[in-house]
């Protein structure tokens, strides 16, 4: 099972990642189009297509990526103070209640949505180019059936904790500051108690 949920933390960390390179063309599109705009006057037709277009690809390509390392919002200020197990039985009944439906709807609308801009072979209307629009809007189920099946693996994975008391291993490319210095904290109180404890030993 463990082997499972690590791979789909490896999907959902790919398509972030392959959503992360949106940001340099995005930067890429944006700088021409300033530079063709006020240098040379001759501001381009695309740009505000592919800018929209590049920036909401990047955010619902990293949702189920973010979801995987616990890195979206949540007011956790009580939630971090409570034992492994609690948390999963905090979070368990949310995915259930709100998690699961709200993706659920998302694919189901997303999907209905896509489909009626490929049967119509919609084009953007804002810009006199035109680009296709609909490869843009099946983002919107895949990306949501990408956070819903990273969420059945967070749900396996509160199971797993309410069992055994502790969370199963997951995989983990980045670290807060928040977190470092929190261990920094620890280990420096550990080595102020240890040295405290040998000068009252050497005193007696």
């Amino acid at each position: 099972m463990q082997r499972v949920l690590l791979a789909i933390d490896r999907l959902s960390a790919f398509a972030g990642k392959v959503g992360g390179w949106a940001i340099v063309a995005l930067t890429f599109a944006i700088c021409y189009e300033v530079f063709a705009r006020y240098l040379f006057r001759a501001p381009t037709t695309w740009a505000y297509d592919v800018s929209y277009m590049l920036y909401g690809a990047l955010f619902m390509l990293a949702g189920a990526y973010t979801l995987s390392r616990n890195g979206h919002v949540r007011a956790d200020f009580l939630y971090r103070s409570l034992s492994p197990r609690r948390q999963a039985m905090l979070d368990l009944p949310l995915y259930v209640l709100f998690f699961v439906p709200g993706m659920l709807a998302l694919i189901w609308f997303g999907w209905a949505f896509f489909e009626l801009s490929y049967l119509q072979n919609e084009r953007s209307s804002v810009s006199p180019t035109g680009p296709l629009i609909w490869p843009y809007k099946f983002l919107i189920p895949f990306c949501g059936a990408l956070m819903l099946i990273q969420g059945l693996a967070e749900m396996i994975r509160c199971v797993i904790a309410i069992r055994t008391g502790a969370w199963p291993e997951k995989l983990a490319d980045v670290e807060e500051t928040e977190t470092k210095a929190l261990a920094l904290a620890e280990a420096q109180r550990a080595a102020a108690a240890a040295q405290a404890k040998g000068l009252g030993e050497a005193g007696r």
